[in-house]
């Protein structure tokens, strides 16, 4: 894992096409901005985890369907 130190106002490059500005700290809070291609798919951490649950659900409940 890269870490990297920023401040307000400045931003990190991925790969020359994703973009991450630290936009605000407020106490323990950082607010990002972040710019991708349309085909990026950017989700905080929580909303991916649920994302994939759900896909892992409706293969598993897929397969039991083909089984009968």
């Amino acid at each position: 894992m890269l870490v990297l130190s920023r401040k307000i106002g400045e931003e990190i490059v991925i790969d020359d096409v994703i973009r991450v500005k630290i936009v605000s700290i407020q106490g323990n809070r950082v607010k990002l901005g972040i710019v991708a291609p349309e085909e990026v798919t950017v989700h905080r951490e929580e909303i991916h985890r649920q994302r994939m649950e759900f896909a892992d659900d409706f293969v598993t409940k897929g397969d039991l369907a083909h089984a009968s």
